[in-house]
């Protein structure tokens, strides 16, 4: 490798290090978001829930930034195909993340409006739960990025059945409630729209798997991403419910 190619590799590989330090403190941004989106949704702490909101920018600002440093990037150091490869993977995590500071930010909005609704008996501890889930699966997925695991990517993909299937307890313990008393149906509304945003945040979870899987080995996996009891993977055409 000559002097040239050899300071054209080490210039990529500073300007991916920078990249890829403002993608771990995304991650960390939108984990704490999550976990606190759902305690601030438990407790009716909207001084908490305003702290989530607020805290977004931030996430939305870094996915801002990881663009624009990815941009130059490919336009400066005219990457590989390989490493083209992993530039673009850290544009899709980026994209992921953001997206899930989206709807733990919307999970936020809404504890202002349930406060002020009949309590629905256990729903904030059963949403925390599933929220709790969903993050050890964000984590893991950031964690298979940076440690290139496949295994543990794939891991990941398997276990966000879990998710689905506390979001389908979920929807049917809310339907129950609905048709059991009237009163009940606007605050039910509201909880099933945070259950979907958080098993919609498990789908990025395992959507970043995936992207970790085709770095490494190259391919996407085959098969569809399983799915439980009938939940349809649909779209993503926004949080704005």
């Amino acid at each position: 490798m000559s002097s040239d190619t050899k300071h054209i590799a080490s210039a990529f590989d500073r300007d991916l290090e920078t990249i890829q330090a403002l993608v771990v403190r995304m991650g960390g941004l939108v984990e704490t978001a999550i976990e606190d989106a759902a305690r601030a949704l438990e407790t009716y702490d909207e001084e908490l829930a305003e702290t989530v909101r607020r805290r977004d920018k931030e996430i939305d600002n870094l996915d801002l930034q990881v663009n624009e440093e990815a941009a130059r990037l490919i336009a400066l150091r005219a990457p590989t195909a390989t490493d083209l490869r992993l530039v673009l993977t850290v544009i899709k995590i980026s994209t992921a993340l953001e997206r899930v500071g989206d709807y733990a930010k919307n999970m936020a909005k809404r504890s202002h409006v349930l406060a002020n609704l009949p309590v629905i008996d256990g729903a904030g501890m059963a949403l925390r739960r599933m929220s709790t889930t969903v993050e050890r699966l964000l984590k893991d997925a950031l964690d298979s990025y940076i440690q290139r695991d496949a295994d543990l990517a794939a891991d990941v993909r398997e276990r966000d059945l879990e998710v689905d299937q506390m979001y389908n307890a979920l929807f049917r313990e809310f339907l129950t409630y609905m048709m059991e008393d009237p009163r009940h149906i606007t605050a039910c509304m509201h909880l099933h729209f945070i259950a979907k945003n958080i098993e919609r945040m498990g789908d990025h979870a395992t959507a970043i798997a995936e992207q970790v899987i085709y770095l490494v080995t190259g391919e996407l996996p085959d098969e569809a991403r399983p799915k439980k009891d009938g939940v349809v993977r649909s779209v993503d055409t926004g949080v704005g419910e």
